[in-house]
């Protein structure tokens, strides 16, 4: 159980030894390739030394399930269970609180005229599809949506990405978690923590704020 555990760690990690035979199986990602629309994504705006950017520019294989202008998923390749998946934005940020509700589509990919893009909207909206062609392709019926934010949540590579986890009865990831859990007391320390999100939120600029309809 605990091995398991650290696998979250590790998940992006490939082993280590010296180049590696790579499998036929393999695909190298094109950001182009797969595109619905005409752009190709600016290199200026991707890390040199980020696995997930060398995949968006083609320089490392990758397992590739899905992909258009604004994100790709792939295989993850140590996964915590058959299928587990990553989906991940074309443009590098390094995690989630600094991926902007939106950018313009000319700050990074050559597209005309340019246009607003939802990075994080774009990301979520694919979780549907992917996931239900997932569950269905491993014969699952369950999965978990992850982001491991930050280091102390186990994030490992520091490209915002977004794990699907396939899952099956009694394949025992993170069975004992619920054992640690206990019910909300509603005190005045709850109290506090309400009141203290709430003025984080509303010194958000307001176009920051969806307003409810």
């Amino acid at each position: 159980m605990e091995a398991r555990r650290l696998a979250i760690l590790c998940s992006h990690l490939n082993p280590p030894g010296p180049n590696p035979t790579r499998d036929p199986t393999l695909r190298v990602s094109d950001c182009s390739s797969g595109s619905s629309g005409d752009g190709k994504v600016e290199s200026s705006t991707l890390q040199n030394d980020c696995v997930f950017c060398k995949i968006i520019r083609g320089e490392s294989p990758c397992l590739k399930l899905y992909e258009d202008d604004m994100c790709l998923c792939i295989l993850d390749t140590n996964p915590l269970s058959h299928g587990h998946s990553l989906i991940i934005p074309k443009l590098h940020y390094p995690t989630l609180e600094e991926t902007p509700p939106s950018v313009s589509s000319s700050s990074y990919i050559k597209m005309s005229p340019p246009r607003s893009m939802q990075v994080v909207a774009a990301m979520c909206s694919k979780v549907p599809l992917i996931s239900n062609a997932i569950v269905k392709a491993t014969g699952s019926d369950s999965f978990n949506l992850l982001v491991n934010n930050g280091a102390a949540a186990g994030q490992v590579i520091f490209h915002t990405h977004i794990h699907i986890i396939p899952r099956k009865e009694r394949d025992c990831l993170w069975a004992s978690e619920s054992l640690r859990r206990h019910s909300l007391k509603l005190d005045k320390e709850a109290s506090q923590l309400v009141s203290c999100v709430r003025r984080h939120l509303c010194s958000l600029p307001e176009e920051q704020l969806v307003q409810p309809s």
